[in-house]
């Protein structure tokens, strides 16, 4: 077998959980902003999240001094002294961030059989989205580096370090500015892919039932498997950090979320379908 053909298939197979979520990632993007973009997200936001590893395991920024621990580059790909998986993982990590402050943001049209936020093009282009959704994906990284770190002990594999121990759990504060920052470009990037005004919906766009839901429960479920990771490694103080840091701001969305469910004015919902006319919320308003 041709060395190129195991790299690529041992990519995939040494990091099955990595390409799951990412596909839950085509499964939620793609009905919400369609292929063509949701192809080159995935493509500027890949670049953007090597560029930021890249720099910052050649000059500190802007993550802090980490390295790469090279023990798999003959069995998966990397590029440039980084892990292939490890740049993909920034792009379903941002857009999830993304779709839950849109969630969050947006108010809420539900009925029997599904649940849509009426976004509106200023609502999915606000500084309040971008801002929202870079702490959002910063704050899933407090979870996610401190066991990543302990990669040895599970099936991640030991494959990164830093240069000296930090604060939280040997996770340096250097490392979640980066991250903020980092989010914050790729957000930006995500709201200039969908900035063009569609009169028809981009192909691939569909009305799936709770497609709305589909981001945050990605976020959820990533959030739930590194504390599920902390806990298999015996780390239940570091477990507990995590589900307590994240207890309230789910309660706080779940019961606002409930309060505002079928709250909304004519002028939102007009707002929302004069930017997004193909919404199932048209056919539901003209049911109602």
């Amino acid at each position: 077998m041709p060395h190129f053909l195991e790299i690529a298939i041992g990519t995939f197979t040494m990091r099955p959980y990595v390409f799951a979520f990412f596909a839950a990632f085509l499964l939620a993007c793609v009905p919400h902003i369609g292929w063509r973009r949701t192809g080159i997200f995935t493509l500027a936001g890949y670049f953007i999240a090597f560029g930021s590893e890249w720099l910052s395991i050649n000059t500190g920024f802007p993550y802090g001094w980490y390295y790469y621990i090279d023990t798999t580059s003959c069995r998966e790909l990397w590029i440039a002294g980084v892990p292939f998986f490890d740049s993909l993982s920034y792009v379903f990590l941002s857009y999830c961030s993304y779709a839950t402050a849109l969630f969050i943001l947006s108010p809420l049209k539900s009925w029997r059989w599904n649940l849509i936020t009426l976004e509106t093009r200023a609502i999915r282009r606000s500084f309040s989205a971008l801002l929202l959704g870079s702490f959002l994906q910063t704050f899933l990284d407090i979870v996610i580096d401190p066991v990543a770190l302990q990669g040895r002990r599970w099936f991640l594999g030991q494959i990164y370090g830093y240069r000296e121990a930090g604060l939280h759990f040997g996770v340096p504060l250097s490392n979640y500015v980066g991250w903020l920052l980092t989010s914050f470009c790729l957000i930006a990037a995500l709201q200039l892919v969908d900035a063009r005004r569609l009169d028809d919906a981009p192909k691939g766009a569909i009305n799936l039932p709770f497609r709305s839901l589909l981001g945050p429960i990605l976020y959820l479920s990533v959030l739930l498997f590194n504390i599920a990771m902390m806990l298999m490694i015996g780390e239940r103080f570091m477990a507990l950090c995590a589900a307590l840091m994240f207890t309230l701001p789910i309660l706080m969305v779940l019961v606002l979320a409930l309060r505002r469910a079928n709250r909304y004015s004519k002028d939102e919902l007009g707002g929302h379908l004069r930017d997004y006319p193909w919404s199932a919320a048209g056919s539901a308003s003209q049911k109602g």
